[in-house]
C-alpha cells in the first residue's frame, strides 16, 4: 500500500487539547487531517475540567467575599446561593466553546469525524462500520476518573458527575489528596455544603513544597473545611431519604448527600483496539511513548494524559505543536519538560514552579531557602485570618533561583510571571534588583532578603 493510497496522513482519535491543537497545526503545514471524537468537542479541559471548574471556583469565592465587604463598610443584603443558575449558565458556556472548537477545527480544514475510534491495524480506524486510513495515527483520548469497588462505590460520583449535579448537597465528603479533591472541597464548602476531604495518606498534594503543603492545610480548615487525613471509606449504604450512610475505616460513620471520588485519572485505553497493533501499554493503560511521541507501532504516535506524563493542558498542547512541527513541518521541536509552572485553584489558590526544597536539597549541595507568611492587605480591614505564604529556593552556588512556591489569592496570575524569568535562569540578584509594584503581594517575592535556612 503506497502512502497516497491512504484516505490521510493524520487521523487524530480524540478532539481534546493535544487532538485539536496538532490536527490544526498539522493541516496549516499542509498535510490531510480528521480528527474522531465520540462526545463534546474540547476533551476534559473544556467540557469537565479547567474550564468549568475555574468557573465554578469563582462562584464559590463570592460566599468570602461578602463577608469580607462588612469591614470596608458595605452591608450585603440577605443572600442565597441557587446551584441550578451556577450550573446551566456554566453549561451554557461549555456549549459555546465546544461550538467555537468546531469553527476553529472547521477553520482550520480538520474533517471533524463523529463517533468512537476503534484501531483496527497500525493504520486503520474504525468509526462504527466505516473504515478510514492513514498513514499517521494519534491516540489523544486523555485520561477518565478512577473509582475504586467497594461496597456502595455505586453511589459515589467522580469530577464527570460533579458539574451537572441535579441538586447541590447540604453535606459533602471529597475523597483524595490532589489537586482536583482539593479544588472541589473548596468549591463545595465555597458554595455553602458542610465539607470533609479524606486522604488516605498524611499529608495531600503530594510531589508540592512541603511548606505549601502544610501552609493550605491550614488555611482549609481555618476556612471550616474538615480535613481528615489517615482516612478512608470503607463502605457506603444508602439511606431511605436519599442520604448516604458512609463507612470509614476508623470506626466512624458520617452521613451525607454526596461522595465524590478524585482518587486519581487512568488513560482511557481501554476498547481502543491497540491489540491489533504493536503499541505497548503500561499496566495503569498509559501508553509508552519516545522522545517524539512515537509508539512501539511506527505509524502510531500519543501525546497529552494519554501517556502519563504532566496531566496539563498546556503540556498537551505543547505536545501537540511539537509532533505537527516534525511530522509535516521543519522537524526538530523538542518539549521541555523542565520549570512547567502549574497552579491548584483551591481556596487560597496555590502556584508553583521549578522544584520544591527537597527536590532541590537532592540535586544541590548548598541550598538557600527564602520564606514569607504574611497577612494580605485586604484582609487588615475583612477581618477574614487568611494569611499569604511564598517561597524561594536558591542554588547558592550559582544565585540561581531554583523554584518559586505560593499560597495566596491570585497566586497563579503571580507565578506565571516568575516562571518567565525562572526559564530565563534568572539569579536572586536578580530578583532583589527588581523594583517592587507597591502596595502589592507579589512585591515580596523582590524583597525577600533574608534566607530563613
Amino acid at each position: 500500500m503506497s502512502e497516497h493510497s491512504y484516505d490521510y496522513d493524520l487521523l487524530v482519535i480524540g478532539a481534546g487539547s493535544g487532538g485539536v491543537r496538532a490536527s490544526r497545526m498539522a493541516s496549516n503545514l499542509g498535510a490531510k487531517v480528521a480528527v474522531i471524537e465520540d462526545s463534546a468537542l474540547g476533551g476534559t479541559c473544556v467540557n469537565v475540567g479547567c474550564v468549568p471548574k475555574k468557573l465554578f471556583v469563582y462562584g464559590s469565592h463570592f460566599s468570602e467575599d461578602f463577608e469580607a465587604a462588612a469591614g470596608f463598610g458595605w452591608t450585603v443584603g440577605e443572600r442565597s446561593f441557587d446551584w441550578p443558575t451556577l450550573r446551566d449558565n456554566k453549561s451554557a458556556e461549555i456549549e459555546r466553546l465546544n461550538g467555537i472548537y468546531g469553527n476553529i477545527l472547521g477553520g482550520a480544514g480538520v474533517e471533524v469525524i463523529e463517533g468512537r475510534g476503534v484501531i483496527s491495524g497500525p493504520n486503520s480506524v474504525q468509526v462504527g462500520n466505516k473504515t478510514y486510513t492513514a498513514a499517521n495515527i494519534l491516540i489523544a483520548v486523555g485520561g477518565w476518573p478512577f473509582v475504586p469497588e467497594f461496597p456502595g462505590s455505586e453511589h459515589v460520583i467522580s469530577s464527570n458527575e460533579v458539574f451537572y449535579l441535579e441538586q447541590f448537597p447540604k453535606r459533602a465528603i471529597v475523597v483524595g489528596g490532589g489537586y482536583i479533591a482539593v479544588e472541589f472541597a473548596g468549591i463545595f464548602h465555597g458554595l455553602g455544603a458542610e465539607t470533609h476531604q479524606l486522604y488516605r495518606g498524611p499529608m495531600f498534594l503530594r510531589g508540592f513544597d512541603d511548606d505549601l503543603r502544610e501552609f493550605v492545610a491550614n488555611e482549609m480548615q481555618q476556612k471550616g473545611v474538615n480535613l481528615h487525613f489517615n482516612t478512608d471509606i470503607e463502605k457506603i449504604d444508602k439511606n431511605t431519604d436519599g442520604s448516604l450512610k458512609v463507612s470509614l475505616n476508623n470506626g466512624e460513620v458520617m452521613e451525607v448527600d454526596c461522595v465524590m471520588y478524585a482518587t486519581g485519572r487512568r488513560a482511557k485505553t481501554q476498547g481502543l483496539g491497540l491489540e491489533t497493533t504493536a503499541v505497548e501499554m503500561r499496566d495503569n493503560g498509559s501508553i509508552v511513548v519516545d522522545e517524539n511521541y512515537r509508539s512501539a507501532e511506527p505509524s502510531i504516535y500519543a501525546l497529552g494524559d494519554v501517556i502519563g506524563g504532566l496531566e496539563l493542558t498546556p503540556v498537551a498542547l505543547a505536545e501537540g505543536m511539537a509532533l505537527a512541527h516534525n511530522l509535516f513541518g521543519e522537524g526538530g521541536r523538542v518539549v521541555d519538560y523542565d520549570n512547567i509552572p502549574t497552579a491548584v485553584f483551591s481556596q487560597p489558590n496555590i502556584a508553583t514552579v521549578g522544584l520544591s526544597e527537597i527536590e532541590a536539597r537532592k540535586r544541590y549541595d548548598n541550598i538557600d531557602i527564602y520564606k514569607s507568611s504574611f497577612k494580605h492587605m485586604k484582609h487588615t480591614l475583612s477581618g477574614l485570618p487568611e494569611r499569604t505564604f511564598m517561597k524561594l529556593v536558591v542554588d547558592k552556588d550559582s544565585d540561581k533561583v531554583l523554584g518559586a512556591h505560593m499560597v495566596g489569592s491570585d497566586a497563579g496570575e503571580i507565578i506565571q510571571g516568575l516562571a518567565v524569568a525562572i526559564r530565563a535562569g534568572a539569579t536572586k540578584a536578580i530578583f532583589d534588583s527588581t523594583i517592587g509594584i507597591h502596595p502589592t503581594a507579589a512585591e515580596e517575592f523582590v524583597t525577600m532578603r533574608e534566607p530563613t535556612n
